[in-house]
C-alpha cells in the first residue's frame, strides 16, 4: 500500500467558487479543500456473517422505526425536554450565501492566536488572473492577512486570507466564545512555583532540544501500522498482537537528571 503521508493528493474539484471582495473590488475565485484527512474509516459488522450493519431511527417510547418524513428538529433545554422547530422556521433564519468573502480589514497573521484557527482552503484565480496575483503579492509584501466573513453550507464564518507558498489560502476561525480560557480551570489555580534547580535542569534540557520546524521529521505511526496490518489481513497471514511496555514514571528531579545524561550521551556519540 502507498504511503502518501508526506505528499497528500490535491482535490479535483473546488468545494465553493466566489469571490473575494474588498470595498468595490472584486477577485473571483474557486476553494480547494486544503487538508486531506488520513484517518481510517471502520464499518461496523454483524461478526457472525462479517456483513455491515444499517443504523434506523427508532422512537424511545414505542421503540417503532420512524420514516425520515416523521421526523422534527428539537432542541433539548433540559433532560427529555425538548424546544420543537419547523424546517420554515430554521430556514427563516440561517444566513444564505452571496458567495462573497468579505474582507474589511487587513492585520497581521502574527497577531491571531493559533487557538482561533480552523480550517484551511486553498484559494485558486477563477476567471480574473490579475486581480489574484495583485492581492496576493500585495499582501505577501506587506506582511499582512485580510479578514472577514464568509457564508458556506448555511453558516457564517469569521475568516482570514493570506499568502502561503504562491497561493493565497483562507483559514476559517472560530468565533471567541467556541474557545475556554484556561485561566479558567480550578486545577491551573494550584500550580507552584519550580525550585531553581528544577528551572535550571529543564532549561539545559530545552536548549539541548532546540530546533527549527519541520513536520516531516514526525511520522504518523499509527497510520503506517495500520496500512502494513491492512496488507497482512489482504494476504491472510496470521496477526502476532504486541503488548508495548509500560515505562516506569519517574520522579521529577531524577527525570530531569537522566534526561540531561541521555542528551548528554547522545552529543558525545552521535
Amino acid at each position: 500500500m502507498e504511503n502518501d503521508q508526506d505528499t497528500a493528493k490535491p482535490s479535483s474539484r473546488p468545494i465553493w467558487s466566489g469571490s473575494i471582495t474588498i470595498g468595490l473590488v472584486n477577485v473571483p475565485v474557486k476553494l480547494y479543500i486544503m487538508i486531506r484527512d488520513q484517518a481510517f474509516s471502520f464499518r461496523l459488522l454483524h461478526n457472525a456473517d462479517g456483513q455491515p450493519l444499517k443504523y434506523e431511527r427508532v422512537c424511545i417510547r414505542d421503540n417503532k422505526v420512524v420514516d425520515w418524513k416523521d421526523t422534527v428538529k428539537g432542541y433539548e433545554i433540559r433532560k427529555n425536554e425538548f424546544i420543537v422547530f419547523k424546517k420554515e422556521e430554521l430556514d427563516a433564519i440561517r444566513p444564505e450565501s452571496d458567495r462573497k468573502i468579505r474582507l474589511d480589514k487587513f492585520i497581521s497573521l502574527l497577531s491571531i492566536d493559533p487557538v482561533y484557527f480552523e480550517k484551511s482552503y486553498i484559494l485558486v484565480p477563477d476567471k480574473s488572473l490579475d486581480a489574484y496575483s495583485l492581492l496576493m503579492a500585495v499582501i505577501r509584501q506587506e506582511g499582512k492577512a485580510g479578514m472577514g466573513k464568509v457564508t458556506m453550507r448555511t453558516k457564517e464564518y469569521p475568516v482570514v486570507v493570506y499568502e502561503y507558498r504562491g497561493a493565497l489560502v483562507l483559514t476559517t476561525l472560530r468565533y471567541s466564545n467556541e474557545v475556554i480560557n484556561p485561566g479558567d480551570m480550578e486545577d491551573l489555580t494550584k500550580l507552584q512555583k519550580p525550585s531553581e534547580k528544577e528551572m535550571e535542569l529543564a532549561i539545559k534540557i530545552i536548549k539541548e532540544l532546540s530546533g527549527e520546524f519541520d513536520i516531516t521529521e514526525y511520522r504518523d505511526g499509527y497510520r503506517e501500522k495500520m496500512e502494513k496490518l491492512i496488507e497482512t489481513k489482504m494476504k491472510g497471514e496470521v496477526i502476532v498482537a504486541e503488548v508495548p511496555k509500560k515505562e516506569e514514571v519517574k520522579e521529577l528531579m531524577v527525570a530531569l537528571q537522566e534526561t540531561i545524561k541521555q542528551l548528554s550521551k547522545s552529543i558525545t556519540h552521535p
